[in-house]
């Protein structure tokens, strides 16, 4: 509960929408959050016991509430985003970057210069942008200089220095790259009509270009002037090829802003595609790192007034995966099916895409932070009380009730661990009973440890379903381990996940991580047990007949093996080449051993007139 200084401050809180503001006792801004109605969103932080541990800290420490009343929820949105920014509380989701991003600048001049900037002048300049890929600036930039020929100088093209005869034309004009305003050779008005056409094929629109163009070609072909014609279709083709690897959708949807967001247990990622004329302009995706346990409804409406403040987005229209609050003045559309679907799938695997190689990065880079990140997965997708970093996974191996053997595999923080492997010859069990021998090397385990005052790992998986479970626990108790470490059952053919006491089994997501580790546990348990039991069952094949002669060791069976490979071949040697391995002495019984076993054979064969047909 709140202290009394602090439930006075709440019960004054206005019904309004606005932003409030947690301060600890010495005065230091904890967090910034927004509300439809400010008192019933700060008293619910304080009405109940708060589930997730960040947030419980955070209460504990508020000390004083302070609160700016604002006309909607809009304007609560946006002085929210504003104040997180600002001052960077330490329980708000992360919102920074520090990136300098590049525009494509139109000078303000009287025969405007196009080039690539990252500062922005208040002079007069139109600048568009930012764009998040210096590659797709340059593409615009070659784009535009192969359609309409601009000056690249940076000379004061004023009328009286021009009449005046100040500049003459450079390389540039001689390679056809600029018609040579600074002579008076192209006029004013000429030059602006190009500067429109670029206007509109920076923001997406190729339509009135790919017009003019071929109104042109047609003009100029008419008139016989079929190389100028050449040229021009040439433009046509490079416009029509940039528009066909821009447009991914219905080039109706025209001025949409596309938001979608990915989540894992302490990130968002939120990937923003803008459209125009059906073709992406632009596609950034922002990474959010949670403080406390936000929603992707939270995360999601933080960064898309961040995104658009970000990139001066004026777009009335956005397509999210769910509904979010925006106010009135933005058209908040849920795509279900067709092109406007395409494109909310599309920009949620640019975010998958982003996410991932994010990992990738992180595991070079940080291994420490990806190691906790698929803990804290773990052990929510798990529904854990704490995160996994020791699990262990059991297999039994055995083919037809032969030698039957165990293994046990550990995994430490999502890696194998394999100096704590272990294998187990089954010893109570006759005949092949997998429960009972699941109770037997889950029992001799954890007894072990128990004895060695071994730490106890976080998580066990049984391979095997409900039985091999329950056979699993039986163990425990009488250990008086149950409940003290998490246990499941992941059964093979439909991967699901059983739990003690609950019938409904657990069905994780086929490409969740969470899964693949458990996998990879599973199968390398199985890997290990099987190279055992196939060890232990080639070594009782090999030496029980060779063991069985009288006068011949273990010495003896191993150099007879080392030349000979198998008992086949010693059966098939000669007295001479076995003589020559062992003396004439074991020679002699090897010989006489085989000799013996092939009349036995013999005799066991049936007669030909005892034969059946």
């Amino acid at each position: 509960m709140a202290n009394a200084s602090l439930t006075l401050q709440i019960s004054t809180l206005p019904d309004s929408p606005g932003v409030y503001q947690y301060y600890d006792k010495d005065g230091k801004l904890l967090y910034v959050g927004k509300a439809k109605n400010l008192k019933k969103r700060v008293s619910s932080y304080f009405n109940k016991q708060q589930d997730n541990g960040k947030t419980r800290i955070l209460v504990k420490k508020i000390d004083t509430v302070k609160h700016i009343v604002v006309q909607t929820e809009t304007d609560a949105l946006l002085l929210e985003n504003n104040l997180i920014k600002k001052y960077q509380p330490r329980y708000n989701v992360l919102l920074k970057d520090d990136k300098s991003y590049p525009w494509i600048c139109i000078k303000n001049e009287r025969f405007p210069r196009v080039f690539s900037t990252r500062r922005m002048i208040k002079d007069g300049s139109e600048y568009f942008g930012p764009y998040t890929s210096m590659k797709t600036v340059h593409t615009l930039l070659d784009l535009i200089k192969g359609l309409y020929p601009l000056r690249t100088c940076n000379y004061d093209l004023s009328e009286e220095k021009i009449r005046a005869g100040k500049y003459k034309v450079c390389l540039e004009y001689h390679l056809g790259n600029c018609l040579g305003p600074c002579e008076g050779l192209f006029s004013e008005k000429e030059y602006h009509e190009n500067i429109e056409a670029i206007r509109n094929i920076v923001k997406g629109n190729f339509k009135d270009s790919l017009h003019k163009f071929k109104s042109q070609m047609k003009a100029l072909a008419a008139d016989l002037k079929f190389e100028e014609a050449q040229r021009v279709k040439e433009k046509i083709d490079i416009l029509e090829n940039y528009q066909s690897k821009s447009t991914v959708v219905n080039p109706k949807i025209n001025n949409v802003d596309v938001f979608s967001i990915i989540s894992d247990e302490s990130y968002g990622y939120v990937n923003f595609l803008q459209l125009s004329h059906g073709a992406i302009i632009r596609s950034h995706t922002l990474e959010i790192k949670k403080k406390l346990d936000e929603t992707d409804e939270e995360l999601l409406q933080l960064a898309i007034v961040e995104l658009r403040q970000r990139f001066n987005s004026l777009s009335k229209e956005i397509y999210t995966p769910f509904e979010v609050e925006l106010g009135e003045e933005i058209k908040v559309h849920v795509p279900k099916l067709g092109d406007k679907k395409a494109i909310l799938n599309l920009s949620e695997r640019n975010a998958k895409y982003f996410r991932m190689e994010k990992f990738k990065q992180a595991k070079i880079v940080d291994p420490d932070r990806h190691e906790k990140r698929i803990m804290a997965q773990m052990k929510k997708d798990l529904r854990l009380s704490e995160e996994p970093r020791h699990i262990e996974c059991f297999d039994n191996s055995n083919i037809q009730g032969t030698n039957p053997v165990a293994a046990c595999v550990v995994f430490k923080n999502g890696k194998p661990s394999k100096k704590d492997y272990r294998k187990f010859n089954i010893k109570t069990v006759v005949g092949p009973d997998d429960f009972a021998s699941m109770e037997e090397v889950v029992y001799r385990r954890y007894k072990r440890l128990l004895e060695e005052e071994q730490p106890l790992p976080q998580l066990i998986i049984i391979d095997g379903g409900k039985g091999q479970l329950s056979s699993s626990l039986k163990s425990l108790d009488k250990l008086n381990l149950r409940g003290k470490i998490a246990i499941i059952g992941i059964a093979k053919r439909l991967e699901e996940l059983f739990y003690p006491d609950d019938p409904i089994p657990l069905y994780l997501d086929k490409k969740s991580e969470t899964l693949k580790i458990i996998q990879q546990l599973r199968n390398e348990a199985h890997r290990f047990g099987i190279t055992f039991h196939r060890s232990k069952r080639s070594k009782q094949a090999l030496n029980t007949e060779l063991e069985s002669i009288s006068g011949i060791g273990e010495k003896t069976i191993v150099e007879l093996l080392k030349q000979f490979k198998s008992t086949k071949r010693i059966a098939s040697a000669s007295f001479e080449e076995i003589s020559e391995v062992v003396g004439p002495s074991r020679a002699k019984k090897l010989i006489a051993h085989f000799r013996d076993s092939k009349s036995d054979k013999k005799e066991a064969e049936p007669k030909e007139d005892e034969k059946q047909d």
